[in-house]
This record gives C-alpha cells, sequence and structure tokens, in this order.
C-alpha cells in the first residue's frame, strides 16, 4: 500500500523567526467592531478571533490604526492608547490559549479618511488631489453614515518622520499588547500606497519622483518597525495594480519588482501580496501583464 502524503498545507512552516504547525493563515479583516468612540478592543472582537483561532495557525489582525488621526474607518481598532492595549491582551490571551499565534496589521488610511474620525484633524497624503474627495464613488465609514472624505493635504518632511515615530509607538503598543509580530498595510490606497504610486505621489523633494524616492517612506517605516520587533517578525503588504481608493501608477512592473527586490534585503517574516483581481471588497477583472504574485515570486526569495 502506498504510503499517504502529507496535504502541504497543514505542514509546518517558518515565518522568519515564527514556527507554524500548518500553513492555514488568516488574512486581515475589517470588522468594525471595537469600542467607540475611542476605537478600544472589547469582548466582541475578543470572541471574534477567539473563534477563529487554531493550534500553531497564524491569524493578521484586522488593519489597526497606528493613532487618532490614521483613522479612517469607523469601528476599526488602534494601538496608541493604553485602553486598547489592555483590550488587545485580552484578545491575544484567548487566542495564545487556543495555540494561535497572531501579527498586529499596522494602518495609516491617509486622504481615505474624513475630519469626523481624525479628531478634527485634516487627512493628509503624498500630495493633494482634489478630485478624489470629490469623486462619488470613493467613501469613508463616519458616525452619520457612509459620507465623500474631506479635504487632505500634502505631509511635509518633518511631518513624515513624526508619522514614522507613530508606526514605532504602534509597534511598541504591539508589542505590550501580546501580539507575535507586526505587518505594514502599505496597500488599497491607504497613506504607505498614496507614496508609493506615482497617481497619487506628485511630489518633487525626496520622497517624490523616482521609484527609490517613493519607496523611502515605506522603508523608514520598516526599519521604525525592524528596530522594535527584528526582521523576523516583521511582515509587508502591497498591493501591485490595485486602483482600490483612486490609486494607479505609470509603470507598476518596475515599481513593485523594485520593491520585491530591496525588501529581499531585510529577511521578512513574509510578503503578503494582494492580487490585481481584488478590488477592495469585489471581484475585478484583472488586466493582461498586471503585476501579481507569479511575478514578484520570482524576485523575491523569501515567505
Amino acid at each position: 500500500m502506498l504510503e499517504r502524503k502529507p496535504d502541504a498545507l497543514f505542514t509546518a512552516v517558518q515565518l522568519g523567526s515564527l514556527q507554524l504547525k500548518h500553513r492555514v493563515v488568516m488574512a486581515p479583516l475589517t470588522r468594525s467592531r471595537s469600542i467607540q468612540p475611542d476605537s478600544v478592543p472589547g469582548n466582541l472582537m475578543r470572541e471574534y478571533y477567539e473563534q477563529r483561532a487554531s493550534d500553531g495557525g497564524l491569524i493578521i489582525s484586522e488593519a489597526t490604526n497606528i493613532s487618532l488621526t490614521s483613522r479612517g474607518w469607523l469601528g476599526s481598532p488602534g494601538l496608541y492608547s493604553d485602553p486598547q492595549v489592555e483590550g488587545w491582551k485580552q484578545i491575544l490571551g484567548a487566542v495564545k490559549a487556543k495555540g494561535g499565534h497572531m501579527f498586529a496589521q499596522l494602518w495609516h488610511t491617509g486622504r481615505s479618511s474624513h475630519t469626523a474620525m481624525t479628531g478634527g484633524a485634516t487627512p493628509v497624503s503624498a500630495s493633494v488631489d482634489s478630485g478624489y474627495w470629490q469623486h462619488p464613488s470613493h467613501l469613508v465609514s463616519i458616525p452619520n453614515g457612509w459620507v465623500q472624505p474631506s479635504p487632505h493635504r500634502a505631509l511635509s518632511v518633518s511631518e513624515i518622520g513624526a508619522i514614522v515615530q507613530d508606526y514605532r509607538r504602534a509597534a511598541e503598543r504591539a508589542m505590550d499588547s501580546g501580539f507575535e509580530g507586526v505587518e505594514l498595510h502599505a496597500a488599497n490606497g491607504y497613506l504607505v500606497d498614496q507614496f508609493l504610486q506615482d497617481g497619487s505621489n506628485k511630489r518633487t523633494d525626496e520622497y517624490g519622483g523616482s521609484i527609490e524616492n517613493r519607496g523611502r517612506f515605506l522603508f523608514q517605516i520598516l526599519a521604525a518597525l525592524i528596530s522594535v520587533w527584528g526582521a523576523g517578525r516583521v511582515a509587508v503588504r502591497l498591493g501591485p495594480n490595485g486602483t482600490w481608493n483612486g490609486m494607479s501608477d505609470s509603470n507598476p512592473d518596475a515599481l513593485f519588482s523594485f520593491l520585491a527586490e530591496k525588501l529581499n534585503d531585510y529577511g521578512l517574516a513574509y510578503l503578503h501580496i494582494i492580487e490585481p483581481r481584488i478590488g477592495g471588497s469585489e471581484l475585478i477583472h484583472e488586466s493582461q501583464g498586471a503585476v501579481a504574485s507569479e511575478k514578484l515570486r520570482r524576485i523575491f526569495k523569501g515567505n
């Protein structure tokens, strides 16, 4: 009788410094269930994650805001206050009790926001695009329902540095909460993606123009996260060819190939790619020649 080989899905895998018993990973899914108005994880979130935890498996948290002014989606949790840390501790305790592992996905929504969510602060981005907040399909969730974003402004260089430090502090709070690593959300048309793609980044300083300059913000954040966690507990999420939130790039193949190649130097836990056929919560037509995981797999040498 032939010996039945185990299904690869249920075999162990090493992700950076994290050993998993199987390869079933729960992707980040926004649920909008944190306690408002302070975006504190509560019992409803704890039950949700506890139900999905598995022995030796990995959960990537829903997108989690790094600061009050980074918020853009009503109900999303945060990692910028002590009560939020205490709420996450309860969740991580429940996940670990079932043998599970969990990374925190760190998030700044950038221009995809409204002053009702930022404490009154004007949303920020790499550059100003008045057509973005006037577009009828670009909507954000606030206490009064779904509305168009507030007008945004471009970040100064010093403000960019301050946001990098917000990411560092959120990474420290993630460690205090009991997470086992962090994933940088650099996709879906949120702030990091707004710097990466030239459809939204029209800057002429060291953060704009060339691909290297547009990637500078991402790699500065990455260095900050690694300074807290070590590279083997840090991951990055990219969305090549993503059009969600009004995104576009003149040469996505060159941009995302450059990013994948440079990320080889870091020894990350993994690189998380959103396929171009995914547009937010919808399946869309994948254009011919779109940059996707199949292409980037030949460039990126890690998980």
